[in-house]
């Protein structure tokens, strides 16, 4: 990756990490959980609303961490809007993959563009674990529902 890539990412994940879009408690939510990161201390709190037909029709989040777990959930709220889950499950396993600088293959391309800015990620496995805290909480959420 050459410099003035590297640098593009950074800013985008400093702007998410700083106006993290989504942000805030849900009511109404359907579906909620929380993920811990005790490694590092990064806390994420999910919240979704899942329709009839199992789409995502409202998602934000609250936490507090390092830019990185924050922009991630920034990042994942943007992506999984609107996507019915079965979709919103392709994304996740995506970029879970893309993180890990596996291929991601099952991202579609506007997806990519959007997530590849973590894709570096994989070089710092420490870091790993900040960018998928949302994204793993996430998942929790569909599977759990709202307590």
């Amino acid at each position: 990756m050459d410099n003035s890539l590297r640098e593009l990412y950074q800013e985008v994940i400093l702007d998410h990490s700083r106006h993290p879009r989504h942000y805030g408690a849900l009511d109404g939510a359907t579906h909620k959980a929380e993920g811990y990161n005790p490694l590092c201390g990064d806390r994420v709190n999910i919240y979704l609303v899942l329709d009839a037909q199992g789409r995502v029709t409202d998602i934000k989040f609250e936490g507090k961490g390092c830019a990185i777990s924050q922009a991630s959930a920034s990042l994942m709220t943007e992506m999984l809007a609107g996507k019915s889950r079965v979709e919103a499950e392709r994304l996740m396993q995506g970029f879970l993959h893309l993180v890990k600088g596996e291929d991601g293959g099952e991202l579609p391309e506007d997806a990519r563009e959007h997530l590849e800015v973590m894709g570096g990620l994989s070089a710092f496995p420490m870091r790993v674990k900040c960018a998928t805290l949302a994204w793993h909480t996430f998942k929790s959420a569909l599977e759990e529902g709202a307590q």
